[in-house]
């Protein structure tokens, strides 16, 4: 039962208040007394009677709810409660917000009146009514309670009335005049009212404003979007009722896929409220689920974030839309894969065991690029780390997986060392017991392994075991070994892989070395190469074998030559018919180029697989440009190059290896590669290979046989004349050609070595002085050769090489080509004068190896800086 206070208040000229405190039916009886004397008044559910006093009238205003003037108001004027002079303060000419009552019953608005006091006092006049002009001896203000409770029940009354008529406008067949006009209405109604903004989230008119999503106005969907956003705003206590509404929605409709669809397809201004309002519905758990289902909403969210033409409002509010999502871990995972780690990385940080565990198996799900390695491994590489020790294989499997993942990228895999990953990872990998890792698993952590180590890194000075053992220790490294031929073959091709990145570091392929050699591991290494159902493992052992054999080539040549298929299968490998030079065809190249070129019994079996011919059919096909493969074409054309001057090493030993040399014009070849400019390997394997084939011009120079003398000549020799033979090579006094003979001379290859003289690289230098050394050698016409020299300027690079002394075998090459040079008398006279020349002939007497000593004794006799008849040393001739 209501009670109602009723007892006569403060009367005015405007308005009196009757208070009723009675029994329901009593007010009623008295309020019915009030109308049979002609009295106006007004209820409301709170128990208060405003009753106009004689002679005034409902103060009407045409506009909004709080009396300002709006030219759209009028359509909206029908049933809507006209507005009484007692809610209006006299001096704002406004409904009041918080009515305060004078001494003199006046009530104006708190903030008119005591800005009309301040100016009193600023001004010198008396404190007096703004109305009756009355001084006032106080100026203290009531709080109007009973009025300010019926001018917001009045507020609320014809908001509702306001709500049901904009209803009726929001369809889309109306005018886009009154559709605005209505949603205007809504957005300010729903702005300024608090207790009834229930009544205005109804599901029916949420619907309305949806279906306006569809117009095909711009500004119509524009303003229903902010009208959306206006409704759904609200404190915590209303989020379940605005879940609740938009759920019944989004169950008969597509309305947050229209919503999402703006983020893309609207213009800047759209695409802020389409935000806006997804950042307000994200604050509903409920939702989160269901705006991140919806196909490109999180991807575009995320790419909003990432803007530089969107204003920061957009972005901002696009970021914290996804920081809502984050609640949902299927959003989060979405997050990720569209670049968004951090919400992710936060909960595998923060999370639940169970949330760890899903977080850290979604990421080793994911493509990564480098920076989001590094980031990852920065940020979350310890938790994995930990995760990676747990007794948990569920938590084991996920932590492996991520850090898989992650330690593909050089940054990240020097975190996840400083970070301590590898004692853990050596220890799953090499411990066998109870909770041992399983083989499949295993595999990840080699996997993880191979990637680390093969970022180059210093691992002798790594810690990985408890009695200060490295990765390069001989007994990890055994570990390795043995574990590689107790697995299965994805685990070993990894394994392999780790001993790939080790022996890849000039600090740590020694100790690779020794382990290997003392554990008698190399023919089981060798055995890979036969493997062809892996095309990884075989691979990862092929490099392998590249990588040791500049330090264990007598013990690779050994295996190679002892078994049936695996270098028919190396040479099968370089041999492919590919359109593309693939890194193990490179790699099984350098592998043979590294084996000793002196050994006949692997160059025979070389010979005998149709080696030779293989590989000059690979040669051609590069030099013509026939394949392609650049990063990889210069390592395997300088491994072809190699293999095939292995050949001239052969010259002696078999008439076939001469016989396939002619055949191929090899010389040429060699030439023609030895102007392979700025790729010093192939230069100087063709250098040298020009220096064996130019060794045996002298054996294969064609001596004519010259006809034999006459009858008379035979009796009286005065009358003979030696025979003219045209042709005959200058140098070895025969019939030579580049292709039959090998002849330099005749194959015009004079020059181009003399060119290589002065080539930075030392190991170039050198074997184009020893092929020029060939025509210098005895037995042949010296002197011509020197001449020949000289003419296409040759003999001062060769001073050059002497004065330099860069390497001792340079020294001794140039002190001998030099003596056989200052055998010439000009030349020599010349070259006395050249002090420097001179010095260091000098110090080569005095401080080089003994044969040199008595060569550089020859050239400063040559010179006369030593006597004739003070022979220090036993003439050698």
């Amino acid at each position: 039962m209501k009670r109602f206070l009723l007892e006569d208040s403060k009367t005015s000229g405007r308005y009196r208040i009757l208070k009723l405190e009675e029994e329901e039916e009593e007010a009623k009886r008295k309020m019915q007394n009030l109308a049979q004397f002609g009295t106006k008044y007004r209820t409301f559910s709170i128990g208060i009677l405003i009753i106009p006093s004689k002679g005034t009238k409902p103060y009407h205003m045409a506009g909004s709810w709080d009396g300002s003037q709006s030219e759209n108001s009028s359509s909206f004027e029908p049933g809507i409660d006209n507005i009484y002079e007692a809610f209006i303060c006299p001096l704002t000419k406004q409904v009041m917000q918080n009515p305060v009552t004078l001494e003199n019953g006046q009530t104006f608005e708190r903030e008119a009146i005591e800005k009309w006091f301040k100016e009193c006092s600023q001004n010198g006049r008396p404190l007096s009514c703004p109305v009756t002009s009355q001084e006032l001896s106080i100026t203290d203000l009531s709080p109007s309670i009973a009025l300010c409770n019926a001018i917001e029940e009045w507020r609320s009354r014809n908001d509702c009335l306001k709500l049901d008529i904009a209803r009726q406008s929001l369809y889309l067949g109306n005018s886009e005049t009154n559709v605005l006009l209505a949603m205007k209405n809504v957005r300010e109604i729903c702005r300024n009212i608090r207790l009834a903004k229930n009544r205005v989230r109804s599901p029916q008119l949420v619907r309305s404003i949806s279906d306006l999503l569809k117009s095909s106005s711009h500004e119509v969907r524009y303003k229903a979007l902010q009208t959306l956003q206006v409704v759904v705003e609200g404190d915590d206590e209303s989020k379940t009722n605005i879940s609740n509404v938009f759920q019944v929605i989004v169950a008969e409709g597509d309305t947050v896929r229209t919503i999402v669809k703006f983020l893309s397809q609207e213009p800047p201004k759209g695409r802020e409220a389409a935000v806006s309002l997804l950042f307000e519905l994200s604050k509903s758990e409920a939702l989160c689920e269901k705006i991140g289902s919806i196909r490109g909403a999180i991807i575009l969210l995320v790419g909003l974030t990432s803007s530089k033409s969107e204003n920061v409002s957009t972005v901002e509010k696009a970021d914290r839309t996804l920081t809502n999502l984050g609640r949902s871990e299927e959003n989060v995972r979405q997050m990720a894969t569209n670049g968004r780690l951090q919400p992710l990385l936060s909960k595998l940080l923060e999370g639940s065991p169970e949330t760890k565990l899903s977080m850290a198996s979604y990421l080793g799900e994911l493509a990564l690029n480098n920076d989001v390695k590094l980031t990852v491994a920065q940020t979350v590489g310890s938790s994995l780390i930990e995760l990676m020790r747990s007794r948990d294989m569920r938590q084991r499997q996920a932590a492996l997986g991520a850090l898989n993942r992650v330690s593909s990228f050089e940054g990240s895999a020097k975190v996840l060392i400083g970070t301590g990953i590898l004692p853990p990872l050596i220890k799953d990998l090499f411990y066998v017991g109870p909770n041992q890792l399983p083989i499949r698993l295993k595999e990840v952590a080699a996997t993880i392994l191979a990637n680390i180590v093969n970022i180059g890194y210093d691992f002798d000075k790594v810690l990985v075991g408890a009695h200060h053992q490295t990765l390069v220790s001989e007994d990890v490294v055994e570990n390795l070994l043995q574990l590689i031929s107790n697995t299965g073959p994805e685990i070993q091709g990894k394994l392999l892989e780790v001993l790939v990145g080790l022996t890849s570091c000039p600090n740590s392929v020694i100790n690779v070395v020794s382990a290997i050699r003392n554990s008698g591991a190399i023919i089981s290494l060798v055995q890979f190469v036969e493997v062809n159902e892996n095309d990884d493992l075989r691979l990862a052992s092929i490099k392998l074998l590249h990588n040791i054999s500049p330090h264990m080539s007598e013990e690779l040549a050994k295996a190679l030559r002892g078994t049936v298929g695996q270098l028919g299968n190396l040479i099968a490998i370089i041999s492919e018919n590919t359109t593309t030079i693939t890194e193990e065809q490179a790699a099984a190249a350098g592998l043979l180029a590294e084996l000793p070129e002196r050994d006949w019994g692997l160059t025979q079996r070389l010979l005998r697989e149709g080696a030779f011919e293989k590989i000059m059919s690979k040669i051609n096909v590069i030099r013509q440009g026939e394949i392609r493969g650049k990063r990889f074409e210069r390592t395997f054309l300088e491994g072809l190059v190699s293999i095939l001057a292995r050949i001239t090493f052969a010259l002696t030993k078999d008439t076939q290896a001469v016989s396939f040399c002619r055949e191929n014009n090899l010389a040429s070849v060699f030439l023609d590669l030895l102007q392979s400019n700025s790729q010093d390997n192939i230069q100087m394997a063709s250098a040298i290979a020009l220096e064996n084939l130019s060794l045996e011009s002298k054996n294969l120079t064609k001596i004519p046989e010259l006809p034999p003398p006459s009858y008379c000549v035979s009796i009286f020799s005065c009358l003979s004349k030696p025979p003219v033979v045209l042709g005959l090579c200058k140098i070895h006094q025969g019939i030579c050609s580049l292709r039959d003979s090998f002849c330099l001379v005749e194959g015009q290859a004079v020059d181009k070595l003399v060119d290589l003289l002065d080539h930075e690289n030392e190991k170039v230098v050198g074997p184009a002085l020893a092929a020029l050394s060939t025509l210098l050698e005895d037995g042949l016409e010296v002197e011509k050769a020197v001449r020949l020299i000289d003419e296409v300027d040759g003999i001062t690079p060769i001073l050059n090489v002497l004065l330099e002394n860069r390497t001792e075998n340079l020294r001794i090459r140039a002190v001998w080509m030099v003596e056989r040079i200052l055998r010439i008398e000009e030349i020599a006279r010349e070259v006395a004068e050249e002090q420097n020349v001179t010095a260091a002939l000098v110090d080569a007497f005095q401080n080089a190896d003994f044969r040199t000593r008595q060569i550089a004794e020859n050239a400063l006799r040559h010179i006369d800086k030593i006597p004739n008849f003070s022979g220090i040393f036993t003439n050698i001739g």
